[in-house]
């Protein structure tokens, strides 16, 4: 794929949920969807940031609503998923949302309050809000699954002496190896079903995530998932990509 490959506008599905969409990628993300005709659900915790992300989305002519949701929250998770129902179901989840956790981050100083914070956010919280909105996902007629990960998750790279896989951080790094590998055991599951579940990296974006030092913008670091959200029927899933095509585990 390349970053401007647009996928059939007339195949692609009409309802999404982006998580943490009220800024960088995931905003980007939203705009993406919302450019090709979607229906765009912004789920963010912060209601004011929520609503001003979505006012800027429709400002551009996207048909984007507010989903209140904290990915670490059970019931916040259900109370999304009651809203989608409402609003006419889901056809494709980006789940985007994510944290790098406090530093420092050497294994040998992290802590593990820090570890779990970035674990339940960064994959938990994929698998809360992923198997909340399962049931709207099974009744669409083009479901996706997209997960927002990283290269830095990559253990074949990670693993490759003097490759560029960022500073060390033994709870960000491993939350996404973690993730990686919830990606390739919900397309095991779900094989057969219609549902096509990837992961994706968006290369390395300026967002507050890294303190703006990125050298991609977010409108770029989205393209590989807008590819991902629009893929055919006959798809990848269980894969690992970023616009330059597949990456190793």
């Amino acid at each position: 794929m390349t970053e401007n490959t647009l996928p059939d506008i007339s195949t692609t599905p009409k309802i999404a949920l982006v998580t943490g969409a009220n800024k960088g990628i995931g905003y980007e993300i939203a705009a993406g969807l919302g450019r090709l005709g979607w229906q765009v659900g912004v789920g963010a915790r912060d209601a004011v940031r929520r609503d001003e992300a979505v006012a800027r989305l429709r400002a551009g002519g996207a048909d984007a609503f507010g989903v209140p949701l904290d990915v670490t929250d059970d019931a916040s998770a259900t109370a999304a998923a009651a809203l989608l129902e409402g609003h006419g179901g889901l056809d494709v989840l980006v789940n985007n949302a994510g944290i790098t956790g406090t530093m420092p981050q050497e294994p040998s100083v992290v802590t593990a309050a820090n570890l779990r914070t970035v674990v339940e956010t960064n994959v938990i919280g994929v698998v809360r809000v992923t198997n909340a909105v399962l049931p709207l996902l099974r009744r669409s007629s083009a479901p996706r699954i997209v997960n927002v990960s990283s290269t830095v998750g990559s253990l074949s790279r990670q693993s490759t002496p003097g490759a560029e896989t960022g500073p060390v951080a033994a709870a960000y790094s491993p939350s996404k190896t973690f993730l990686n590998a919830i990606t390739v055991q919900y397309a095991k599951e779900l094989a057969g079903t219609g549902i096509l579940v990837n992961a994706g990296c968006p290369g390395y974006v300026a967002t507050d995530l890294n303190g703006f030092r990125g050298h991609r913008t977010p409108e770029q670091g989205a393209a590989v998932f807008l590819h991902l959200a629009t893929l055919p029927d006959d798809g990848p899933s269980g894969g690992f990509f970023d616009v330059g095509g597949t990456i190793p585990w």
